[in-house]
Order: C-alpha cells, then sequence, then structure tokens
C-alpha cells in the first residue's frame, strides 16, 4: 500500500462497487480495512465477484426479469459492467486467495468444498467485535458478516460464527453441479520460489513454493543458495482440471469446525509456503477488504440484535443481498447477462431474521 499509495488502491475499490469510502480512507490503515464507514456485505460480495469474473464488475441485481400474467418480459435489469482488472490479475488474486482454504496455516480450511476450487479470506475487528469470512468458487460468491447493532465481542466457543454460515450455505448449493477450477491464463506463468530470497529457486534452496506471475515479470535466480535452477513441473494442464465430470456431493452435517489457532506475527520470519503472502508486485493494486472499523460494520435494514450478512454471486456474473433481520444470509450466484436472486425470510425463536438468496449461474 505504501509503494502503490492509498489513492490508487481507493480508485479500484470504487470500480469495484464501494461507495462508501470517504477522504479520511486515504491512509494506510486502508490496507488493513481500516475504514470510516466499511463496507457493506452487498458491496463486498459485488467487489469479490469482480475477482471471480475474471477483473469485471457486473453490478448486483435482485431479479432477472418482470413477466406479466401472459408470460411476457415486460421488464429486465439494467446492470453497469466494466473491466476493472485483467483476466490475469484476477487468476493471482485468485490463487493468493486459495490459501487461506488449502495453505498449512490457512484460517479457513473448513470453507472446502470437495472437487471445487473455493477462495476465501476471514476478517476481524478489534475485540472481536465485527467477524466476517468473504470468498468464491467458480459458481457463486459469497460475503458474511457477523456482529451487533451495539459493538460487542462475538464469542462463539472459538468459532467464526460468519466462516461457519459460509461454509454450510456454499456447501450445500454447490451439491449437484460438476466439478470446476480456477482456469489459469495460458499468459501467466509460474515458477519455484525460493521463500528465502523471493527469487526463483536453485537446487540448493530448501524452502521453497510455487508462485504465478504476470507476463515478464517473473524474478531473477536466487543469489544466497547454489546449484542449479529448479525445474517448474506446475504446467497449465495441472492448474486447469475443469473436464472432470465428478459431481459435487453434498455434505451430511453442519460443518462446526473450531478456528485455526492465529500466528503470531511477532513469531513469524520469512516468507513461509502460504501463497497468502506473496505476489505483492501484482495484487497490490486491488484491495478488497474483509476487515473493517469496530465501529462501522454495519449492514443497512438491521433491526434484530445480532446479523450476519451474506451476500453472493459468481463467476460468471455478479449477484448480491441485503439482510432484512439481526442475522442474515445473502446467497447470488450470477451470469455475465443476468443477475438473478430469490429471497426467503424466516426468524428464529431467538429473534435472528435469517435471509438467503440464490440464483442459477446457466442461462434460463
Amino acid at each position: 500500500m505504501e509503494q502503490i499509495k492509498p489513492s490508487t488502491g481507493m480508485d479500484y475499490l470504487k470500480k469495484m462497487g464501494i461507495s462508501t469510502l470517504t477522504e479520511e480512507d486515504n491512509s494506510l490503515a486502508l490496507a488493513l480495512g481500516g475504514l470510516q464507514k466499511g463496507i457493506s456485505p452487498l458491496e463486498m460480495a459485488g467487489a469479490y465477484a469482480t475477482i471471480a469474473n475474471d477483473g469485471e464488475y457486473i453490478e448486483p441485481t435482485f431479479y432477472k426479469e418482470v413477466l406479466n400474467k401472459a408470460r411476457q418480459t415486460i421488464l429486465k435489469p439494467k446492470q453497469e459492467k466494466r473491466r476493472v482488472f485483467s483476466k490475469e490479475v484476477a487468476f493471482i488474486l485468485k490463487n493468493i486467495l486459495t490459501q487461506p482454504v488449502v495453505g498449512s496455516n490457512g484460517t479457513a480450511t473448513y470453507c472446502k468444498i470437495n472437487g471445487v476450487d473455493v477462495a476465501a479470506k476471514t476478517g476481524t475487528t478489534d475485540d472481536n467485535f465485527d467477524r466476517w469470512l468473504c470468498g468464491f468458487t467458480p459458481y457463486y460468491t459469497a460475503a458474511t458478516w457477523y456482529g451487533y447493532d451495539q459493538n460487542e465481542t462475538v464469542d462463539f466457543n472459538n468459532r467464526n460464527p460468519a466462516g461457519l454460515l459460509w461454509a454450510n450455505i456454499m456447501s450445500r448449493i454447490h451439491t449437484g453441479l460438476r466439478s470446476a477450477r480456477f482456469e489459469k491464463p495460458n499468459t501467466v506463468s509460474s515458477a519455484i520460489i525460493c521463500a528465502d530470497t523471493g527469487k526463483k529457486a536453485r537446487t540448493g534452496c530448501k524452502n521453497t513454493y510455487t508462485e504465478y506471475f504476470l507476463w515478464l515479470t517473473t524474478p531473477g535466480l536466487c543469489d544466497e543458495h547454489s546449484g542449479d535452477e529448479v525445474g517448474n513441473t506446475n504446467s497449465s494442464t495441472t492448474q486447469n482440471r475443469t473436464n472432470t465430470q465428478e459431481i459435487v456431493q453434498g455434505i451430511t452435517q453442519d460443518i462446526d469446525a473450531t478456528e485455526p489457532p492465529r500466528t503470531d506475527l511477532n513469531e513469524t520470519t520469512g516468507i513461509t509456503t502460504n501463497n497468502e503472502y506473496q505476489n505483492t508486485t501484482t495484487n497490490t493494486s486491488v484491495n478488497t477488504n474483509t476487515t473493517n472499523n469496530a465501529n462501522t460494520n454495519r449492514v443497512n435494514n438491521t433491526t434484530n440484535s445480532s446479523s450476519t450478512n451474506t451476500s453472493t454471486s459468481n463467476t460468471t456474473g455478479n449477484r448480491v443481498n441485503t439482510n432484512t433481520g439481526g442475522s442474515s444470509t445473502n446467497t447470488t450466484s450470477n451470469s455475465t447477462s443476468q443477475n438473478r436472486v430469490n429471497t426467503t425470510n424466516s426468524t428464529t425463536q431467538t429473534n435472528e431474521a435469517n435471509t438467503t438468496n440464490t440464483v442459477r449461474s446457466e442461462e434460463e
């Protein structure tokens, strides 16, 4: 953020549909989600869907079309669309965001969906006033927030309630869909990197990982270890696994995983094998934050004591929803030309209303 300047990050956020930015947000705290007014789950899902949609922002909508009694279409939504960044940058961001799910130190490992690539990012504010989980698959994007109207620590038995909502909803709505993976553009290259230097690994490098790069941005060889350059075996054929015919199986029991232990940043040295900490030259211009100020992460129309908001959209289009009760979940799947959302509201005995919006990704 210091290199690209906060104003550049704000420009990208605005292009991704974020409307709540203020002049006070033009600071380095923007990198951590330190915003004066925060971001609603609706806009957060729309922004994350920009990554899932290969760098194209599609304005969220709540309906596909309006029909008259003769089943004739009398109204269709007009959605704004714009290119925010390239599909190459989008893929690198996707790859980074898979690490919280599949990485050895991932904070959202319970969000895995067998047969489907999952990208996700958790978020927490001071004193656990707000809990987030934002993420997407090739089918859907979802942004979930959990908190209270008046700041109160979220204590959920060592669990992230926003993450558990995300995992259970997303696992279920993918049931019966075909396996799907994030496709790597041919113009993105990969290399085996030395974790000690951040450069291409030699045979003498002991701690390595695979990283993806924009064309002609691959670093030079490691200058701290000896040996020949390590060959890259991660070809596009291994990354693009979209031809499988596997059908996603639904979960049979609710996901109720505890949070992985958090890493003390003071004890972290060097670069880990988690690509979440890499690719700083290719993704710093895009800032989609899942952690907001403790006093600002609230969603419109929340009337009950606790709130959870989930908005979803898929890689082929963007749709997102809002909440009507203290706890709400909005799920949206998108196609490139249509945005569809069906809203169902129910209120539990604990005075928490759950709102779930689902949209089919294929054309109807």
